[in-house]
């Protein structure tokens, strides 16, 4: 009579679901994404410390290349390409953040009340939405900067109501889904405000939406600035990565092959859209389990495989 054979697949525990964040620190893309990023912050948070001065103050030194006394050669008006690179980003990034939490916001609240309410003030917010949708972006961003007061202002004004369509109506759908849970009708029946339904029942578990949401409005916010301000719509005498751009059109850059005066602008804009979209591939990682990468385990060292040999040769020996 042979003995059962003893099974050798050792149990694992499983361990406990991550949170978002944690899983965003361990997390290699949202950590060089969010690098890249901190590095962008602080050099605008440095920049009158680094370039005193007005980085925009015209000199002889015109059109020079790339040199020890200035890194990135200067303009055709003698302008410092390093130091308008430093001070732009503090305006570019104050606008695309400004534009992705406002925009986030607005489409948060127009998706949480239709989602939530819905029936009339659903239809009514929705066709809002859908009529924003329809209108072509770029016409409508350049009739409103041309008709506006110029300012960052108005450039911050003119992207938010072009651009918070996308986000109200991504986050209403995943409003709605969670509208018919359990936890919320709960909630309804037991006489809970409905702000606060909203806003602490059901927003919390769009986190993860909403966090890519953001980013996405952000990179929208820092590439439509600097395509307004690259046509001559924004404000011209400020510094930024658009304005950078602009004058090295204006001033032939292309032309002459002065590459060093218009790269640098156009590379960060890159950098800061490609470290924003690394982390929002992040963040889909860590919700979405169908894309997170699940190592195999390893085996146990004292554990030996069964094979149909050694079965064979301890069924013989009983």
């Amino acid at each position: 009579m042979t003995t059962p054979i003893e099974p050798t697949v050792e149990l694992r525990k499983t361990k406990p679901k991550q949170g978002l964040v944690h899983g965003l620190f361990t997390n290699t893309k949202a950590m060089v994404g969010a690098t890249i990023l901190l590095i962008f912050i602080a050099l605008a948070l440095l920049a009158p410390f680094l370039f005193p001065g007005d980085p925009s103050r015209i000199t002889d030194m015109a059109s020079l290349e790339p040199s020890p006394e200035h890194w990135l050669g200067t303009t055709a008006k003698g302008q410092d390409v390093l130091a308008l690179t430093v001070h732009g980003s503090r305006s570019s990034l104050l606008v695309g953040l400004t534009v992705g939490f406002a925009s986030t916001f607005v489409g948060i609240l127009v998706g949480l009340a239709s989602a939530y309410f819905g029936k009339f003030i659903d239809e009514s917010l929705s066709l809002i939405t859908n009529v924003f949708l329809l209108l072509p972006g770029l016409p409508l961003l350049v009739i409103l900067a041309a008709f506006l007061p110029p300012g960052l202002g108005t450039v911050i004004v003119v992207l938010i109501i072009t651009g918070w369509a996308g986000s109200a109506r991504v986050l209403r759908s995943q409003a709605l889904s969670i509208r018919s849970k359990d936890f919320v009708a709960a909630a309804v029946v037991s006489g809970e405000r409905a702000g606060r339904i909203m806003f602490r029942e059901i927003l919390p578990n769009m986190a993860s939406i909403v966090m890519g949401t953001l980013l996405g409005c952000v990179i929208y916010g820092i590439g439509a600035q600097a395509g307004l301000e690259f046509l001559g719509l924004g404000d011209t005498s400020t510094v930024s990565w658009g304005n950078n751009l602009f004058w090295a059109g204006n001033e032939g850059a292309l032309l002459t092959g002065s590459w060093w005066v218009f790269v640098p602008s156009g590379l960060c804009i890159a950098l800061v859209a490609f470290a924003l979209s690394l982390i929002n591939y992040a963040v889909d990682e860590v919700t979405n389990p169908r894309l997170r990468k699940i190592k195999a385990p390893k085996p146990a060292a004292d554990v030996v495989p069964e094979t149909a040999a050694t079965t064979l040769e301890r069924s013989v020996t009983k």
